[in-house]
């Protein structure tokens, strides 16, 4: 009778260390995978803030100077995040070819001093390839947003 209580004995302590191994593992696991889908939201969060919406009229002549070489094109700020309007910020793409900061300014339009939910900025874009006819993408990239405005010069 006393060998089958240790033997019982010796199983239940056994189950005990088992168990305590395998909640320390989960433990673990649980709180990594908790730890990165509070940093993914956070990300996903700011995405969702950032949106951008291209204002400008695609048939309208104010899109393409010829004389100039230059594309204007308006952004509004949809989200409800204020963004940074600075060319170093803003990733541009004409017809499939990317515009180096250098090549681009932005102006806020109406006296605005940041460009905040609601407001719009101005993007002129500058050296453009020699033969600029025919339909055109323009792809502005904010913050991961992404909006593609086409138009025909």
């Amino acid at each position: 009778m006393a060998s089958v209580s240790v033997s019982h004995m010796i199983l239940f302590i056994a189950s005990i260390l088992v168990a305590a191994s395998v909640v320390g593992v989960f433990t673990d696991s649980i709180s990594q995978v908790s730890e990165a889908i509070d940093q993914r939201g956070v990300s996903v969060s700011e995405n969702i803030r950032s949106d951008i919406e291209i204002i400008s009229d695609s048939g309208s002549a104010a899109v393409y100077d010829g004389t100039n070489d230059r594309v204007t094109i308006h952004i509004k700020n949809t989200g409800s995040e204020t963004l940074t309007a600075r060319t170093d910020q803003i990733d541009v793409f004409v017809d499939g070819r990317y515009q180096s900061p250098e090549d681009m300014r932005v102006s806020l339009v109406g006296g605005a001093t940041t460009w905040g939910p609601g407001e719009v900025a101005k993007l002129e874009i500058d050296n453009l390839p020699n033969d600029f006819n025919g339909d055109h993408r323009v792809k502005v990239i904010v913050n991961q947003d992404e909006e593609v405005f086409r138009f025909n010069t």
